[in-house]
């Protein structure tokens, strides 16, 4: 008796082990082309893929994946809102697309989680990442200021929150030696951040020399 209890823990034991260490598998379905309304006004084609965890259907995602770490990557989620109004009750539903912030996939758990980007706006923000930081431009809730934002996952507060006049600017380009970004919003003269391991510094030696200056 004694042997056979030992047998059923070792082997409770064993499907435990299995069940913790068993890999999921992730796939990014065919691509396919939908409609979304301009910022600038009239319509935007974006492309758009399922998001499918051991065959089935999690989310919707769009634009391309960023590794973060080899079993962890990060891409943008696409949504389905009903657009259905209160007087048309009682009608099929009629869903829009929309697009919504960044999420976290874990590969090995299976996990998704959806990221909180601070100032990010699904409307205009365009992220670009590097490593585990993400940077991009935002705005305050009610859209009166706008900030260039470095934020590393894992992170409560950004490591930047730069106030620039504006309203957008595309996704900002990263450098490796030293770990630097660079904002460059139409109109406004571009600007580079020296990114350290609490926050990011105003990178003095990227200002160009006045034409006086100039060899």
């Amino acid at each position: 008796m004694q042997i056979l209890r030992c047998s059923s823990v070792i082997l409770l034991l064993m499907a435990s082990s299995l069940a913790a260490t068993r890999t999921h598998t992730i796939v990014l379905g065919k691509a396919v082309s939908i409609k979304l309304p301009a910022p600038q006004g009239g319509e935007a084609e974006v492309r758009i893929r399922p998001l499918l965890v051991d065959d089935r259907l999690r989310e919707y995602t769009t634009g391309a994946s960023h590794e973060v770490t080899d079993r962890v990557f990060v891409i943008r989620r696409a949504f389905r809102l009903n657009d259905t109004l209160p007087s048309e009750a009682g009608k099929p539903p009629h869903y829009i697309w929309r697009l919504g912030g960044w999420m976290s996939v874990d590969r090995q758990s299976g996990r998704i989680t959806q990221l909180n980007l601070p100032f990010f706006d699904p409307q205009i923000s365009e992220a670009s990442w590097f490593r585990d930081y993400a940077a991009y431009c935002g705005n305050s809730d009610d859209g009166s200021k706008a900030y260039a934002v470095v934020f590393q996952l894992g992170r409560r507060k950004p490591l930047l929150k730069q106030q620039f006049p504006g309203d957008s600017c595309p996704a900002p380009g990263w450098e490796r030696e030293p770990l630097r970004v660079t904002f460059d919003p139409p109109g406004v003269e571009k600007a580079s951040f020296v990114v350290r391991s609490r926050s990011a510094e105003y990178d003095i030696n990227s200002e160009e020399p006045a034409e006086d200056d100039k060899p």
